[in-house]
C-alpha cells in the first residue's frame, strides 16, 4: 500500500516560501486599503449585526435576514471578536486564512496523489500562489477561498477512503458540510463529480462499497447543514426559510440572477488569470508530454475535478470570476505533474526559461512607473495621476531578479516567478493607496451617519441599502431605505422631520446645500436633513 512520503527539505521550503509570500501581500493588503463596497462591507455588516444583536442563528441584514450566504464566514468573524474584541483586522484576515490554509492542503493532496513524486509536492503551493488571480484573490474578505479549503479538504478524505473503511467518506462529508456552511450547496458541484467518476480514475476499487462511502458522504454532508438549516429556517420565517433552501441552490441554477456572460467567457479570461505561468517556456514544452501522462490516476481525477466545473459554470448564464477559484488547485496540481514527468526536470534549468516571464514584469513595471508621463485622458488619467506609480519599481525589481537569476532547480526558478505575482499584487495596492483612501474609504460618511443616529436622529437612506456603513460607522440601529416604494420618502419625512438622507449621484444637486458630501468612485455622497429634502421635492433621487 502506497503512503505518502515524509516532507523533504526542498518540500519544506516550498511551505515557507509560499507562506512568507502570502504574509506580504496579506499584510499590505489589510494596511492600505480599505474594507471594499459593496461585497466586503456588505459582510462586515452581516457580521456587525450578528454580534451586536447575538443573531447567531440567523444571519441579519440591516435588522432583516440575510438569505444571500450561509452563516460560516460571520460565525468566524464575531469568534475572532470574542478572542481579541472587536476590530478590523480580524474579520478581514479570516479568509485569507483559509487560502493559505489551501495552499498546505494543495501540499498534501499532491502527497496523497503521487507519494512516489515528491517534486510534485514541492512544486504545487509554489505554482498555486504564483497564479495571480490566486495571490490577488488572497487578499480579499469572500466566501470562495473556504470553498477552496473545503473541497480540498473533501478530496483529500476521498484520498483517505480509497485506502479501505469509512473513515475517509466521513471526513469528506464533514468537509463538505461545511462547504455548505461556508457557500451553500455548490460544494456538490466541486467534489461529487471525482466522487463518482472514481472507478475512472481510481481503478481496482470496490465499486459498491466506494458507492456506498460516497453515498455516506452525501448524506453526512446533507445531515450537517441540516443542523444549523432545519433550526434557522424556522426562527427566520417562511421567507428566509424558502431562500436557504431553494434560492441558494437550484434558484441559482435555473435563474441566474446576475453577471449574465456568454458560454466561452471562462474560456477567455482563464489564461490571464494564470499568468505569469502562461508565458512560462517549460511549461510549454511539458504540455506536449500530457498525452503520456493521462493514464495517471491523479491526472484524471484533477482533469475531471476542473472539467466538470469549468463546464458546468460555463453553461450557467451568470459567471463570475471567482467561481472557478476552488478549481485552481486542480490546475496548479496538473502543472505540477507536467513538470516532474519533464524529462530536463533533473537538470540544471536554463536561465533564457526566465526571460520571458521576467521581461513581461519588466516592461509592466517599467510602463506602471512612466504612466503619469503618458499622453492619457479622461478616467485612466486621473487614476493615474491620483496613483503613487514610483511603486512599479517592485514589479520591475522582481522581473530584473528574475531574468538574471539562473534558479539551481526548477522549483528555485518557480519561486522567482511566483515571488512577480506576489510583487504585482504589492505594487498594485501601494500605488492605488491614495486612490483607494480617498475613493472607495467609507468610513468618514459612516462615522458622520452613526455620530447623527447616536444623538437620537433616525437615518435614511435613498435607494437599496447594502449595509455598506454599518460596521464602519459601528451604528447600533437600521437604516431606514426610501425611494424603492411609493410614499416611502414622505412617510420618513413625515415621520422624523429631525432625521437625515443619505444618497448617491454621478452630478451632485445644487439647489441645496448638504451636511456632509463623501466622494466615492466617480459618485459623491450628500447627506440632507429632512427640512432639505422637505423644501426641495426630489432632491434625493439619484442623477
Amino acid at each position: 500500500m502506497l503512503k505518502a512520503t515524509d516532507m523533504s527539505a526542498d518540500t519544506n521550503r516550498s511551505i515557507w516560501l509560499t507562506a512568507f509570500l502570502w504574509l506580504a501581500v496579506v499584510v499590505v493588503a489589510l494596511a492600505v486599503r480599505p474594507a471594499l463596497p459593496v461585497d466586503e462591507t456588505r459582510y462586515l455588516a452581516v457580521a456587525w449585526d450578528m454580534w451586536r444583536e447575538r443573531h447567531y442563528l440567523v444571519p441579519h441584514l440591516n435588522g432583516e435576514t440575510y438569505s444571500h450566504k450561509p452563516p460560516l464566514l460571520f460565525w468566524l468573524m464575531t469568534a475572532g471578536w470574542h478572542v481579541f474584541g472587536v476590530n478590523d483586522w480580524w474579520p478581514r484576515l479570516v479568509a485569507p486564512l483559509f487560502g493559505l490554509g489551501s495552499l498546505m492542503l494543495t501540499l498534501r493532496l499532491a502527497e496523497r496523489l503521487w507519494p512516489d513524486k515528491a517534486k510534485i509536492a514541492e512544486m504545487a503551493p509554489v505554482l498555486l500562489f504564483g497564479a495571480l488571480f490566486w495571490t490577488l484573490f488572497s487578499t480579499l474578505t469572500m466566501f470562495d477561498m473556504m470553498l477552496a479549503f473545503f473541497t480540498l479538504a473533501a478530496l483529500l478524505g476521498l484520498m483517505a477512503a480509497r485506502d479501505g473503511g469509512y473513515r475517509g467518506f466521513v471526513i469528506a462529508g464533514i468537509a463538505m458540510g461545511f462547504g455548505v456552511l461556508a457557500k451553500g450547496p455548490a460544494i456538490f458541484l466541486h467534489v461529487l463529480p471525482v466522487a463518482l467518476s472514481a472507478p475512472w480514475w481510481l481503478p481496482g476499487i470496490v465499486k459498491s462499497r466506494w458507492y456506498a462511502g460516497t453515498a455516506l458522504a452525501v448524506l453526512i454532508t446533507v445531515a450537517f447543514a441540516l443542523v444549523w438549516a432545519v433550526p434557522a429556517g424556522i426562527a427566520g420565517g417562511e421567507a428566509y426559510r424558502d431562500a436557504i433552501f431553494w434560492g441558494q441552490s437550484a434558484g441559482r441554477i435555473v435563474k441566474s440572477f446576475a453577471h449574465a456572460r456568454p458560454f466561452w467567457w471562462y474560456a477567455a479570461v482563464l489564461p490571464g488569470l494564470v499568468l505569469p505561468w502562461l508565458i512560462w517556456p517549460p511549461l510549454w514544452r511539458a504540455a506536449r508530454r500530457f498525452g503520456q501522462i493521462t493514464p495517471d490516476g491523479g491526472v484524471r481525477m484533477c482533469l475531471v475535478w476542473f472539467g466538470t466545473a469549468f463546464v458546468a459554470f460555463s453553461l450557467i448564464s451568470g459567471k463570475q470570476l471567482h467561481y472557478l477559484l476552488p478549481e485552481f488547485p486542480a490546475l496548479a496540481l496538473l502543472a505540477a505533474r507536467l513538470l516532474a514527468h519533464d524529462d530536463d526536470t533533473d537538470q540544471a534549468p536554463s536561465r533564457w526559461d526566465l526571460w520571458l516571464p521576467g521581461g513581461v514584469a519588466m516592461l509592466a513595471g517599467g510602463v506602471l512607473m512612466v504612466a503619469r508621463y503618458l499622453p492619457l485622458s479622461g478616467r485612466s488619467a486621473d487614476l493615474v495621476a491620483e496613483s503613487q506609480s514610483v511603486w512599479g519599481v517592485l514589479l520591475l525589481a522582481a522581473g530584473a531578479m528574475a531574468v538574471m537569476s539562473r534558479g539551481r532547480t526548477r522549483t528555485e526558478q518557480m519561486a522567482r516567478l511566483a515571488a512577480i505575482s506576489a510583487f504585482a499584487v504589492l505594487a498594485l495596492h501601494l500605488m492605488a493607496a491614495p486612490i483607494l483612501a480617498k475613493r472607495y474609504d467609507l468610513a468618514p460618511l459612516a462615522r458622520f451617519l452613526a455620530a447623527a443616529q447616536a444623538n437620537g436622529k433616525e437615518i435614511a437612506y435613498f435607494g437599496k441599502y447594502h449595509g455598506q456603513f454599518h460596521f464602519l460607522g459601528r451604528m447600533s440601529r437600521p437604516v431606514t431605505t426610501i425611494g424603492l416604494k411609493k410614499d416611502d420618502e414622505a412617510e420618513f419625512l413625515k415621520a422624523h422631520p429631525g432625521g437625515l438622507v443619505a444618497s448617491r449621484y454621478r452630478t451632485l444637486p445644487t439647489n441645496a446645500v448638504p451636511l456632509f458630501t463623501h466622494v466615492y468612485r466617480n459618485y459623491t455622497y450628500a447627506v440632507w436633513s429632512a427640512a432639505a429634502m422637505i423644501a426641495h421635492p426630489g432632491l434625493g433621487e439619484r442623477r
